[in-house]
């Protein structure tokens, strides 16, 4: 029995061995960070280098839970970000850095980075997020500007980092970095102005859509702090339910 378990398991192992040989099998690539061995500045880049990616997914699990137009708005404009990037890459089609000899790449091109123009975008609209859209409704201004500027600097650190990790990991040169940095740039000012100016006040009339009803789409824009709206408002009725619990049980 041993013997033909043996000679099973050896066929199979024939048999993939034939198969990648044929055809050459391709990784997945988008989350695929190559660093130099035994560099832990470059193991580290390499981390946070895939920032993008656990962004995409946070803002899935955002919509999902939350289900706000304004999120919503925010991910269309990353995702449109990304199209205008490959776009772009296959126009000019400048090749990335001979020199960093990487075996896996998602795209072959490299001018403008993917990962500076993806990050730039998310910090610029955040930035102008934080300034101009969301406002204290208690007197705590000096804490209210104090965790912004400090949310802020945070944003911005990481953005340099992540696009710092794509030169220093021969991903790209200098020049494809800060042609991402300020394309993204400009598309998260342009995409926020965009959502400020034509998208919100249309939120209103679309979250009363029926189709929006059924997948209980929200919209929050008039909310100055929904930060602040869904403490308050979660701390209220969680009192009102405790008092009512209290009387029941007395």
């Amino acid at each position: 029995a041993a013997g033909v378990r043996d000679a099973v398991k050896m066929s199979a192992v024939e048999q993939c061995s034939v198969a990648v040989e044929k055809e050459r099998w391709e990784p997945l690539s988008l989350t695929h960070v190559e660093y130099p061995p035994d560099d832990l500045a470059g193991k580290v880049l390499a981390y946070l280098s895939l920032v993008p990616v656990f962004i995409l997914f946070g803002f899935v699990t955002l919509i999902v839970f939350k289900r706000e137009l304004h999120s919503i708005s925010f991910l269309c404009g990353l995702v449109l970000n990304e199209i205008l990037n490959w776009v772009i890459k296959n126009v000019i089609k400048e090749p990335r850095p001979c020199q960093g000899g990487h075996r896996t790449l998602f795209t072959e091109y490299g001018m403008p980075s993917s990962h500076s123009q993806f990050i730039w975008f998310f910090s610029i609209y955040s930035l102008l997020f934080l300034y101009l859209r969301m406002h204290q409704t208690n007197n705590a201004r000096c804490l209210d500007l104090l965790w912004r500027h400090v949310l802020s600097i945070c944003l911005l650190t990481l953005a340099f980092l992540v696009s710092y990790s794509r030169v220093y990991l021969m991903y790209h040169s200098w020049s494809q970095v800060i042609y991402g940095v300020i394309a993204g740039g400009v598309m998260g000012a342009t995409w926020f102005i965009f959502t400020q100016e034509v998208l919100t006040p249309l939120f209103p009339r679309i979250a009363s859509w029926p189709i929006s009803e059924f997948f209980l789409i929200r919209d929050t824009s008039l909310i100055p702090n929904i930060l602040w709206f869904e403490y308050t408002v979660t701390r209220s009725e969680a009192r009102n339910r405790q008092r009512k619990l209290g009387t029941k049980m007395q």
